[in-house]
């Protein structure tokens, strides 16, 4: 081997080794009033980062191909991030816009959700209260031309179609639209503003007494918008129950998920604490702002529910304060901070654990190359269906507050399980599934609204997809190159069916129509509100 060809298989680690004592020199982390230093003097260290600027520009000047030096660094941060745990990242300066608006909760634009339907971008929502409604687009507009580029019938990704709708708050955008079976497109002027991009997804009453909240992250809002679900629900319609969503939550911000509980406890509660190897022990309790006076609770969980909906679901459990029902959750026990560097990017750093009020790290292992894995491995052992094949990762007994035995380690166990049902999962369906929401809109065009229920809950209890109805999205299938599979069929069928009818109900009814479509069939909806109206005996304030 050449000295050469010895010099390309090293560098990448060579850069790596140099560029983690480059990022160690002088960074600070600012926490809880004081700068952290990895270093103090940090002579030696400096003498390897001046290592690492005089390899970088070696490879620039003289390396044998031309190099992105950038790209380099990019890939020497990643791998060295990888070596720690997979939740600390680098996050690129071109990232972390995305990165701070999903967090903070809103981004500024037109306000629309929308699929690219053969080329064509179709609306599938105005988001409510958002520009777009306001200007008058309906759910089933094509948007032919933005300002004044072609963007239908032309390949356009989603990244492209976002840089053109979204901009700065009070800038406007000029959308070409076409309408139903109108050949003329219409020209509508869309002022740009500030879109909020909810936390909550929808809120309504399951039945006498019991409410339903659906969270999808804990980001900046989510507490207010929590508050904001339950006080109508409260106060004008006598509840008294509730059932907290989680599932597929990710998780989000700490505090946020903190708040939300303190409407659940008394004050002083320990709620959760973190600890780790520079950080000190910390109580995080209930602040006891009790607006509402809720009796029993359920919450909902999964194998998608992480991070912060982890900390709710352990407190609750832990104090015996409801029912967790569904499957076993992620497994995330790591706190990460978000700091700033100079490149514009930031460093999302784990610092701690947290620990759930009985003493429970529910981080799953990270350390035996499975972690990405883990969905398809729960699949692939039935976990996701039996019970009996769930395994602790760790059998130190932990002790709620009436004394029941839980465990830490891999997730939170839930107090009920609820299969996942696969008796219908296959290849066939997996296809069709991902079409439902463009033929679903593409099936609108073609019936009057007139001839459809008025309200949501005539809909629910009235309309069905008839055999006629999915014949035709099954000939659709077809047309689109999905190959015909009676057998698939017949065990999916009633699953399309419902899919089919939540989609065109989100069409009507915004997302309130698809989330009580779907919860209209769901086993775990259906435990909780069981628990919740016989009183069982397990909750305890």
């Amino acid at each position: 081997m050449t000295d050469n060809s010895k010099f390309q298989v090293r560098l990448p680690l060579l850069l790596a080794a140099t560029l983690a004592a480059g990022m160690f020199i002088g960074l600070q982390l600012p926490r809880s009033e004081k700068n952290l230093r990895f270093f103090q003097g940090g002579h030696q260290a400096g003498q390897v980062a001046g290592t690492l600027d005089e390899i970088l520009r070696y490879i620039d000047a003289r390396y044998v191909d031309s190099v992105d030096v950038s790209t380099l660094k990019v890939g020497a941060i990643g791998h060295l991030l990888e070596l720690l745990d997979p939740h600390s990242t680098y996050i690129t300066p071109e990232e972390l816009k995305a990165v701070d608006d999903d967090m903070n909760g809103d981004f500024e634009g037109v306000g629309i959700e929308f699929l690219v339907v053969e080329d064509t971008i179709q609306i599938i929502t105005p988001i409510s209260g958002g520009p777009s409604e306001a200007a008058g687009l309906l759910s089933g507009d094509k948007i032919i031309r933005i300002n004044d580029s072609l963007v239908a019938g032309v390949k356009i990704d989603n990244v492209s179609i976002f840089n053109k709708l979204r901009g700065t708050k009070g800038s406007e955008v000029k959308l070409g639209i076409l309408r139903g079976r109108d050949s003329n497109i219409r020209d509508f002027t869309i002022k740009r503003d500030v879109i909020p991009i909810k936390c909550v997804d929808v809120a309504y009453m399951l039945d006498s007494g019991i409410g339903y909240v659906k969270i999808n992250r804990f980001s900046a809002r989510t507490y207010q918008e929590f508050m904001d679900a339950l006080r109508p629900m409260v106060e004008s319609q006598s509840m008294k129950q509730l059932v907290i969503d989680l599932r597929g939550n990710p998780g989000g911000f700490l505090n946020e998920a903190v708040d939300l509980l303190s409407q659940l406890f008394p004050e002083g509660k320990l709620l959760v604490y973190t600890e780790g190897r520079t950080e000190d022990r910390h109580n995080y309790k209930s602040s006891g702002r009790m607006q509402f006076n809720i009796d029993n609770v359920a919450v909902l969980i999964d194998e998608g529910s992480a991070s912060a909906s982890e900390i709710v679901a352990g407190a609750i459990q832990d104090h015996d304060r409801g029912w967790i029902i569904g499957r076993r959750s992620f497994g995330k026990g790591l706190v990460q901070e978000q700091y700033p560097l100079g490149d514009g990017g930031a460093l999302r750093l784990t610092v701690a654990r947290y620990f759930t009020p009985s003493g429970r790290c529910i981080q799953r292992d990270y350390k035996h190359g499975e972690y990405d894995g883990e969905a398809e491995r729960r699949w692939a052992n039935g976990e996701l269906s039996d019970s009996s094949r769930v395994a602790q990762a760790d059998t130190t007994p932990f002790y709620t507050g009436m004394g029941r035995v839980v465990y830490s380690g891999g997730g939170v166990t839930p107090d009920v399980f609820i299969p996942l049902d696969t008796s219908f999962v296959s290849d066939y369906f997996f296809e069709a599934r991902q079409r439902i929401p463009n033929y679903a809109s593409k099936w609108m065009e073609t019936k009057p609204r007139s001839s459809l229920p008025s309200d949501l809950n005539s809909f629910v209890n009235t309309f069905n997809i008839s055999d006629t109805d999915l014949n035709a999205f099954v000939a659709f299938l077809q047309s689109e190159g999905v190959k015909p599979d009676p057998e698939a069929l017949a065990r999916c069928k009633n699953e399309l069916k419902l899919h089919l009818k939540a989609r065109i109900a989100k069409v009507l009814f915004q997302e309130a129509g698809l989330f009580k479509v779907l919860n209209d069939d769901d086993p775990a909806v259906d435990k909780a509100i069981q628990l919740l109206k016989n009183n069982q005996p397990l909750v305890k304030k």
